[in-house]
């Protein structure tokens, strides 16, 4: 047994981790970052990236084949999209991600970690490292499955499967409506794949506006997918390696892959959780600092997925940076915590964006519809402007502002249509700023762009 002594221990080394690490190493702080698997995690080689990777061809031959003139025949090739895609992911070797973290200045240790006690970590059982203040927990999430019968005797694919597999199934059904679901159902359609969405409820996406889960379905529905709607699995079977599927409503589909994507739990089943008085599994609450709200002495913090509030890299990442601050600030007994300043995820409460990469695109931030009981007005309208009318013929997209009406300030934006992701910093700065709507005014969208959407979406409103 040996032991270590850092300032800080940083548990999970994906992106959020390797965040609140350098950020802790930035403030003057001795730290240690600890992995199992691959330094740069469940984005870099399972999730964000890979599966943008697959998403983009896809995307950008659509995109081609909306102008006349541009010489778009064929299919993708599917060797070449994973070629990419494994370049992207540097075929799984996180050496380049150790690299950098050891270029910052963090110690890097391999093996698994549990809290073992107070600012106390052991590592493959044989190693200890104590935090002279702070243990932070970066663990991510994982796949959550589902209680269906007959689940695990068939060939089952979860997000990683989807992300990283080479060969295209003939038959793919994919069980869940979210964006894991969408996504990797219109990807595998274009790669050529007969795919089959099942959604439990009327659309998918429930937590966008109405509109977006509706676009989506046609965007789908044009790639062939078949979309089942108000459906579910009901019981699951073998029949010859094949998954034999058995509907809500009594219909049957036979997959050669089943992808579930019903949602993610946080990882913090076997990270000694029980040390401090908490349940393994669970979910952790943190204040806007990221101080694990359940344990006493103001030592563990938590980012990102395991926290529940934003599980979005971006988000996880943002926090992190925030957790990273506030134990540096706080080591050196000079902080004063407030919201909206380095130390706070304040954002979370207020300004969570996020991108769906279907074709269309959807990309969101703040509240999708008006809070009951809030002064709040929507604007909804079509997205029909001499820029999108340019960008590709056909256009066909719809943009929302939900608004305010007390303090005039916007406090939730959605677009869908194609190549709009890049709409949402503008709208994320807008509500996060909380920019008076007339000064909004005076931010004149270039001639002739998508963004001229937001001087329609005024123009709506009454100004």
């Amino acid at each position: 047994m040996t032991e270590e002594t850092f300032d800080v221990v940083v548990i999970g080394a994906g992106p959020v981790g390797e965040n609140a690490a350098d950020r802790a190493v930035r403030g003057g702080l001795k730290t240690a970052l600890v992995e199992h698997e691959r330094f740069g995690g469940e984005c870099s080689y399972w999730a964000c990236i890979p599966s943008k990777a697959l998403l983009r061809p896809g995307n950008a031959l659509a995109a081609a084949r909306r102008l006349p003139g541009v010489p778009v025949g064929g299919a993708l090739d599917p060797a070449k999209v994973f070629e990419r895609r494994d370049y992207f992911t540097s075929r799984g070797d996180d050496s380049g991600q150790v690299e950098w973290a050891r270029g910052a200045g963090i110690e890097v240790v391999r093996g698994h970690a549990r809290i073992t006690g107070e600012r106390e970590v052991t590592v493959d059982a044989d190693r200890v490292l104590r935090a002279n203040h702070a243990v932070v927990v970066c663990t991510g999430s994982v796949p959550r499955t589902p209680d269906i019968p007959g689940l695990d005797e068939v060939p089952v694919w979860g997000s990683r499967e989807a992300t990283s597999a080479s060969e295209v199934p003939a038959r793919l059904a994919v069980l869940g409506g979210g964006v894991v679901g969408v996504e990797m159902a219109q990807a595998w359609a274009r790669l050529g794949a007969q795919v089959d969405l099942i959604v439990s409820g009327p659309r998918p996406l429930p937590r966008y506006p109405e509109f977006a889960g509706d676009l989506v379905v046609e965007g789908l529905r044009a790639d062939g997918v078949r979309v089942h709607l108000d459906s579910g699995l009901v019981r699951a079977s073998e029949v010859d390696g094949a998954a034999k599927l058995e509907l809500k409503g009594g219909e049957t589909l036979t997959a050669d892959k089943l992808l579930v994507a019903t949602g993610r739990r946080p990882t913090t089943d076997d990270i000694g959780l029980e040390a401090v008085g908490l349940k393994p599994g669970s979910t952790l609450a943190v204040d806007d600092t990221g101080l694990v709200s359940e344990v006493e002495g103001g030592w563990l913090y938590a980012a990102g997925d395991v926290t529940g509030r934003a599980p979005l890299t971006h988000q996880g990442k943002y926090a992190a940076r925030a957790v990273g601050d506030v134990i540096a600030a706080r080591a050196a007994g000079e902080v004063v915590v407030e919201p909206w300043s380095q130390y706070t995820s304040t954002a979370d409460h207020h300004a969570v964006p996020q991108v769906v990469f279907t074709d269309p695109e959807v990309a969101s931030v703040g509240l999708a519809g008006p809070e009951e009981g809030k002064p709040h007005r929507v604007v909804d309208i079509d997205i029909a402007v001499a820029g999108s009318s340019l960008h590709a013929d056909g256009y066909t997209g719809k943009a929302r502002m939900v608004v305010d009406t007390e303090r005039e300030v916007l406090v939730g934006v959605t677009f869908v249509g194609q190549d709009v992701s890049d709409l949402l910093h503008a709208a994320t700065i807008a509500i996060v700023g909380e920019v008076p709507l007339r000064r909004l005014w005076h931010a004149v969208p270039a001639f002739p762009t998508i963004s001229e959407v937001w001087l329609r979406l005024l123009e709506t409103y009454g100004l």
